[in-house]
């Protein structure tokens, strides 16, 4: 509905369809993945940077799967923190898919700060802003998504390391993050503009599908009039919940990884980094996050990147041969850029 990821467009849309879909659902229901086994894998994989274990409490309290006794819960996927030794928990209702194996490792990379910092004063027990939070775990997932990560998993069969593959594995990340920003970014640009007057209140819907239509390129299928409000249909609007977190956690989550790939040794392109198994990646995060919010977010940032402003480059590093690529296909097809 929001278009705020496109990933569900790859089945049709990969550049090269003879090379290997990088959706490895269907080779893990083949191996008999189960829910419990892909939060195993999360922390096996945080273990082996180093850092802390999920502690005995979350896993007993901890909610993976929908329940099957008749109680109505809310499945949208959390990690909770309560402030005690070990009160660490998630409530997710998790399938066993590809995209939730990414998801399991966003929610545990929640977790993992919470352990991190869990010495600190509780006025300093958060993230260094609200992006760091988001941004832990999704750079967790951008080294388990790589193809060379899914073969060491065995989920992604005759990997071959060539420009075809490499522009592919390019591609289906861009339709999830690079699709992503403008998104996050009219979900509080909209939000600002109704709170300052900007977007009167006869033109609520209006506002909103001009803003979609101006940076994401998407119209409504149907008219959409004042009498329907799209906006309220996304919980972070109706429950005041700020999205600029999002934005902010697409950019420095390159950040992050750039600076953990060069930790590892990475020697190749970015978009080819596994962090995997690397002491030398989790010493660096750790020593961020341990600070909580203990320090300004300039000094965390600085901490694992060595730079105290947030920066675009990583990513753009990350997507070059495929913006590179795309600019050669749109010139040859003669196509223009833009709606």
């Amino acid at each position: 509905m929001w278009s705020l990821t496109w990933i569900d467009m790859l089945s049709f849309t990969q550049l090269f369809p003879s090379k290997p879909l990088l959706d490895v659902t269907a080779e893990m229901k083949a191996q008999n993945y189960t829910v419990d086994r892909m939060f195993r894998l999360s922390e096996q994989f945080q273990i082996d940077l180093g850092l802390i274990p999920m502690p005995p409490e979350f896993w007993e309290k901890s909610q993976f799967v929908k329940p099957t006794d008749g109680r109505d819960v809310f499945c949208s996927a959390n990690a909770w923190d309560f402030y005690r030794p070990g009160g660490v928990r998630i409530k997710m209702c998790a399938t066993v898919s590809m995209s939730d194996l990414l998801t399991v490792h966003h929610e545990m990379g929640h977790v993992q700060y919470f352990l991190q910092y869990a010495s600190q004063l509780v006025p300093f027990r958060s993230g260094a802003n609200a992006g760091f939070h988001e941004a832990v775990g999704d750079t967790f997932a951008l080294s388990i998504g790589t193809p060379s990560h899914l073969a060491y998993l065995g989920l992604l069969k005759n990997i071959t390391n060539d420009r075809e593959s490499d522009l592919n594995y390019q591609f289906a990340t861009a339709l999830d993050k690079l699709v992503f920003l403008p998104f996050a970014y009219i979900m509080d640009r909209y939000r600002y503009d109704v709170f300052s007057g900007k977007i009167g209140t006869d033109r609520l819907n209006q506002g909103w599908w001009d803003y979609a239509s101006k940076y994401q390129g998407i119209a409504p299928p149907t008219p959409r009039g004042e009498e329907f409000f799209d906006p309220g249909a996304k919980y972070h609007i109706d429950a005041d919940v700020e999205y600029m977190r999002y934005f902010i956690d697409y950019v420095i989550q390159f950040q992050f990884y750039k600076a953990l790939c060069d930790a590892a040794g990475h020697a190749g392109p970015l978009y080819q980094c596994d962090i995997n198994k690397s002491k030398k990646a989790g010493t660096l995060l750790s020593s961020m996050l341990s600070l909580g919010s203990s320090q300004p977010w300039p000094i965390a940032l600085e901490k694992i990147t060595g730079s105290r402003r947030m920066s675009a480059a990583p990513l753009l590093d990350f997507f070059q041969p495929l913006i590179e690529y795309l600019k050669t296909v749109n010139q040859h097809n003669d196509d223009v850029i833009g709606w």
